[in-house]
């Protein structure tokens, strides 16, 4: 007789309304015994994909202070197997391009890997990613991503400017960096290198220079070590930079479409024909490596054009058929009592209350107190593919965060410096008037002035005038 599945500590609409409520990440436990998914580990991939190239991102092991972006990284395009080669230090076996690359002084990484392109020729792998057990129904490995590292590997600090996202460990354990988006300005964000949807940091976040970017003293991170078979939510517009802490990591994470994204397309829409309009124009100083290589090529500006109105256009309608929706929702017949006075109707403001607990923890802020129960887990209770379920929050980052001399910390509360922006300050010399010179004479380059066009609050304001202005125009033409 076939063994019943595990029971699941909350049914998918559960889990669902939990997702709907939350607005500070949190992991979920138990909620992934038996699918298929945890036995992906890197061997179990190389097998399954054969001879089949994935591109790795390569890193050097080093410490500089300063964020690694993905246009500052070499690429090599090799098999699993030879992957797995190169981090074992096989003598004699074929670890393709690798070998031009010291395991040691080097990490790599496949990273944001579309599974059903992987496995496109495999498309009975999509059934192995459970995510309708999380309340997405249909929902499975065709709208996953897949990602393989070695230790070290990471992704720079960003935010998603689309959805929120479902990361789910599968092999080796990757450390979490969180910070809220009320941390946008703490955080020094910049478009350049331009990504759609993605929203870099000038900061390193592990070895934050604080002479250059101080306001980060005051950013408020949220750490925590995800497991093999845990599962972690990043609510929407959370900042993150994540790393592989063992020799080996694979883990698959789904972003979850939100109503918002529509007025989020319009703003991406925006910064990517600002950036494209400025970057592409010929200058002197206008010579970087501008575009992240997940980005298929530089559009024209009429292309660009094109999908502004689309969008616009999108965001508008959609607007009108959720208004119509909420004003159908709001007609209902007219309840009088006994003297014939209208009852009011009293709409239900009942709290929501977190089931948190051994199958749900909270990623908590470093700058709150955490109890031990907050980090304790119950491992009896854990899936039988890992040994142990922690949600560890680390307060390494906290302490080299705040660790800035006293006289760093003074005016940090605004994290303006004395350009009046949010760009990295280049530090400050003890005498004012010498700071006034070199600043007086200073010359202010092309990404400075796109980092101020492209500012997350400009391009929020330009959507809004952009929507305002579609939506007047619409009813100026609307016949009576």
């Amino acid at each position: 007789m076939a063994a019943s599945a595990p029971m699941k500590p909350f049914s998918p609409e559960e889990t669902r309304r939990i997702l709907h409520h939350l607005q500070q990440p949190a992991v979920f436990l138990n909620m992934t015994c038996g699918w298929p998914v945890l036995h992906w580990t890197a061997e179990h991939l190389s097998g399954c994909l054969g001879d089949r190239h994935v591109r790795f991102r390569l890193g050097k092991k080093q410490e500089t202070n300063t964020p690694l972006f993905e246009t500052q990284c070499p690429y090599v395009e090799a098999t699993v197997g030879q992957f797995l080669s190169w981090t074992q230090g096989q003598p004699d076996t074929d670890v393709g391009p690798f070998s031009e690359y010291s395991c040691s002084e080097f990490w790599a990484y496949a990273d944001y890997k579309y599974i059903a392109v992987l496995f496109e020729d495999q498309p009975f792998m999509f059934e192995d990613v459970r995510w309708s057990e999380f309340g997405f129904a249909e929902r499975n490995g065709r709208e996953s991503t897949l990602w393989i590292g070695t230790e070290g590997a990471n992704t720079p600090c960003h935010l998603d400017s689309y959805g929120c996202n479902l990361v789910l460990q599968v092999q080796g354990r990757k450390r979490w960096h969180l910070f809220p988006p009320e941390d946008t300005d703490n955080l020094y964000p910049t478009r350049i290198p331009y990504e759609e949807s993605s929203v870099f940091s000038q900061v390193d976040v592990l070895h934050p220079d604080l002479r250059r970017c101080p306001a980060f003293a005051s950013a408020r991170p949220h750490v925590v070590t995800l497991q093999p078979g845990q599962v972690l939510y990043v609510p929407r517009h959370w900042w993150h930079y994540v790393e592989s802490v063992d020799p080996i990591t694979v883990s698959v994470n789904s972003w979850i479409e939100l109503e918002e994204d529509e007025v989020a397309r319009v703003s991406e829409a925006v910064t990517k024909t600002v950036v494209c309009a400025i970057k592409s124009s010929q200058s002197d100083d206008n010579t970087d490596n501008w575009l992240n290589p997940t980005e298929t090529g530089e559009a024209s500006h009429d292309e660009n054009m094109q999908y502004l109105n689309l969008a616009v256009n999108a965001c508008t309608q959609r607007r009108r058929g959720l208004s119509l929706t909420r004003d159908s929702r709001d007609v209902h017949p007219v309840k009088r009592d006994s003297s014939g006075q209208i009852k009011q109707r009293v709409r239900n403001s009942v709290p929501f209350i977190f089931p948190y607990g051994p199958h749900l923890i909270p990623v908590h802020c470093q700058r709150e107190e955490v109890t031990p129960k907050d980090l304790e887990v119950n491992s009896s209770k854990s899936c039988a593919v890992t040994s142990q379920q922690d949600c560890s929050v680390s307060s390494a980052a906290a302490q080299r965060s705040t660790s800035a001399p006293a006289e760093e910390k003074q005016g940090r509360s605004s994290g303006l410096t004395q350009r009046g922006s949010r760009d990295c300050a280049d530090g400050t010399s003890e005498n004012p008037s010498d700071d006034y010179e070199e600043l007086r004479h200073a010359t202010i380059t092309t990404n400075d002035l796109l980092e101020c066009l492209v500012h997350p609050d400009i391009i929020t304001r330009v959507t809004e005038l952009l929507l305002e202005r579609h939506t007047g125009s619409q009813r100026s033409t609307t016949p009576v």
